[in-house]
């Protein structure tokens, strides 16, 4: 039975012999008024009583421990063995697809379609952003093919696939992720739903301050907050433009749009 030492009074001083190998003192101690000391019995208790659950139960606690042993063990070990080379596989899957994406981007010669659709389907033996992002779904690279894919499906005409791809894409990185909500709202724009794609212009537009999405962005919202005629607020997103990001390519014909929403 554990022991606790009693407060509220001084130590006896050593006596000569110990009762046992514990080392627990013989103290003599007047108990009749002492509130301290039958706060200490009651731990005295409480301690006897969960010496006795363990030495009775001994059994299930160390097969419950032994649980969270072989829990932690194994995710450690899907960890190193199953889930790193499986990103690393999906990493080598995604490579040749970022290429493809990569000369669709810089195309100039009207061939971005044939290489965008290569993006989504796969060559050289290598999948495609659309199997990678099922195949490897839960790794970083089947994450980001869901980004080229919606992008991909978006340069090709395909808004509804866009939207789907790139709602599944999320990512801490600001610029990345801003330019999939950009281009959520560019795929609902398309569809000539223009108080969604509004919706995403906003967002995207919020995300950063930056001088690059941000009047992008805006510029976006203010067209689109016009057609749907409320004049107001898109003279509140022209005006900024105007006079927060005067020297962007958006702001070089901001005055006329201006003058459009007064």
């Amino acid at each position: 039975m554990a022991t606790f030492n009693k407060r509220g009074y001084k130590a006896p001083k050593e006596k000569a012999e110990k009762q046992d190998n514990n080392f627990i003192e013989d103290v003599n101690v007047d108990e009749k008024d002492s509130a301290t000391a039958k706060a200490f019995d009651a731990l005295d208790q409480t301690a006897s009583k969960a010496e006795d659950f363990i030495a009775k139960n001994q059994k299930y606690i160390l097969g419950a421990l032994s649980a969270v042993v072989v829990i932690v063990v194994g995710y450690f070990a899907y960890d190193k063995f199953i889930n790193e080379p499986k990103q690393q596989e999906a990493a080598e899957e995604l490579f040749v697809a970022q290429q493809n994406f990569q000369k669709a981007v810089d195309d100039t010669s009207n061939k971005a379609d044939s290489l965008y659709n290569l993006v989504l389907k796969g060559s050289e033996g290598k999948f495609g952003v659309v199997k990678i992002a099922e195949e490897y779904s839960g790794t970083d690279a089947g994450n980001l093919a869901n980004y080229y894919a919606g992008i991909a499906y978006l340069n090709t005409g395909k808004y509804a696939e866009a939207i789907t791809s790139l709602e599944k894409f999320s990512s801490k990185d600001v610029m990345l992720s801003t330019l999939a909500n950009g281009a959520i709202g560019d795929a609902y724009s398309q569809q000539n739903k223009p108080k969604e794609a509004l919706d995403f212009y906003v967002k995207a537009a919020d995300a950063s301050q930056n001088n690059f999405t941000r009047p992008r962005y805006l510029l976006k919202a203010g067209k689109t907050t016009l057609a749907l005629g409320n004049k107001a607020d898109a003279l509140k997103y022209f005006t900024e433009i105007k006079e927060t990001f005067d020297s962007s390519p958006e702001a070089q014909q901001i005055d006329a749009l201006i003058g459009l929403a007064q």
